[in-house]
C-alpha cells in the first residue's frame, strides 16, 4: 500500500480542513458556550425527575437558548445555563414558570448566579498548559525509546488532531463549552497510541529491511499495522457513538468531540506521522549527498 508517495495529497487534505474551519471561525465567529461566554445559572428543585426536553419546554418560552443538565442524588434537580444576563425578575419569571407548573415552593428555588467568562479563560488557559506539558513529555519519551525525528512527527500529528478537531466545530457552528476541552485532553493522550505502534513497526522493520528506502519501510508497517488501528479505533468509535446517540445531553457535548477526536487521531497516525518521518529522513540524506558532492 503507498502512503507515502500519497503524502501531499494527505496533507493538502488536512491543511483545507484546517484553513476552511480557521477562516470560518475568524470570520463567522467561532459558537462559543456560557463556559466561554458567562452568564446565568439557576437551579431548581423539582421534587420529581424530569426529563431535559420537559424542561426545555418551559425555558423555551423565554428565549434562553438554555444549557440543562440534571442534579443530586436522584436527579430531582435541574440546573439550567443561558448565556443572558438575567436580572432578578427575570430569573424570579423563569422560577415561576415551573412554580406553576410542577406545584413548587419559594424555598424549591435553590440558587442563582451569574458568572463571567473568566472561567473559560481559566479552563482553556489550564488546558493549553496541559496539552504543551503532556507534548512535551510525550516528545522526551519518544525521542528516548525511538528517535528525536518520531517524536516530532507525533507531536505534528496531535497539533493536527486537535486543530481538525477545532476546524470541524467552527464549520458546523458547534458550541464549545469546557466539554471539549476535556474531550481535547482525552484525545491527545489517546490518539498517540496508534501513532506509536506504526513507529515501533518502523523501528523493527528498519532492521530487517536495512536496503529499502524510508518510503518503502514506512508503507510496509502502516500495512502491517493498519489492521489493528482501524479495529482499535472502531471499536472505540462504536462505544462512544452509542453513548451519543442513547446519552443526555451533558454526556452528548462529551461524546461528540472525542468522535471527531478518534476518527481524526487514526488518520492522522497513519497519513501524517509516518509521512512526515519519511519526509525529515529523505531531506537529511539527500543534505548529506548535496554536502559530500561539495
Amino acid at each position: 500500500m503507498k502512503i507515502v508517495e500519497k503524502s501531499k495529497l494527505w496533507f493538502g487534505l488536512s491543511i483545507a480542513m484546517i484553513v476552511i474551519g480557521l477562516l470560518v471561525g475568524l470570520f463567522r465567529g467561532f459558537n462559543l458556550g456560557i463556559d466561554f461566554t458567562g452568564g446565568t445559572m439557576m437551579q431548581i428543585h423539582i421534587g420529581k425527575t424530569i426529563s431535559v426536553d420537559e424542561a426545555k419546554d418551559i425555558t423555551s418560552k423565554f428565549a434562553l437558548d438554555a444549557d440543562i443538565i440534571h442534579a443530586g442524588d436522584e436527579k430531582q434537580e435541574i440546573i439550567i445555563k443561558t448565556k443572558k444576563d438575567l436580572n432578578n425578575e427575570q430569573r424570579q419569571e423563569i422560577f415561576d414558570a415551573f412554580k406553576e407548573k410542577y406545584n413548587l415552593t419559594d424555598k424549591d428555588f435553590r440558587q442563582a448566579e451569574q458568572f463571567g467568562p473568566a472561567i473559560g479563560s481559566e479552563i482553556s488557559r489550564r488546558a493549553l498548559l496541559s496539552i504543551i506539558i503532556a507534548a512535551a513529555g510525550m516528545l522526551l519519551y519518544i525521542s528516548y525509546r525511538f528517535e528525536f525525528k518520531f517524536g516530532v512527527a507525533g507531536i505534528i500529528a496531535l497539533i493536527h488532531d486537535v486543530l481538525v478537531v477545532i476546524a470541524i466545530y467552527a464549520i458546523f457552528q458547534i458550541p464549545m463549552n469546557s466539554s471539549l476541552v476535556a474531550a481535547i485532553l482525552t484525545v491527545v493522550g489517546y490518539s498517540i497510541n496508534d501513532t506509536i505502534v506504526v513507529f515501533d513497526r518502523i523501528r523493527e522493520n528498519i532492521k530487517f529491511m536495512g536496503k529499502a528506502s524510508y518510503g518503502e519501510i514506512a508503507n510496509q508497517s502502516i500495512t502491517q499495522t493498519l489492521s489493528r488501528s482501524i479495529n482499535t479505533s472502531l471499536t472505540t468509535l462504536l462505544t462512544i457513538v452509542t453513548l451519543y446517540i442513547l446519552g443526555v445531553e451533558s454526556i452528548q457535548q462529551f461524546a461528540l468531540p472525542l468522535i471527531a477526536g478518534i476518527a481524526t487521531g487514526a488518520y492522522s497516525s497513519i497519513f501524517i506521522a509516518s509521512p512526515i518521518w519519511v519526509i525529515w529522513k529523505n531531506w537529511e540524506k539527500n543534505r548529506g549527498k548535496y554536502r559530500t558532492i561539495s
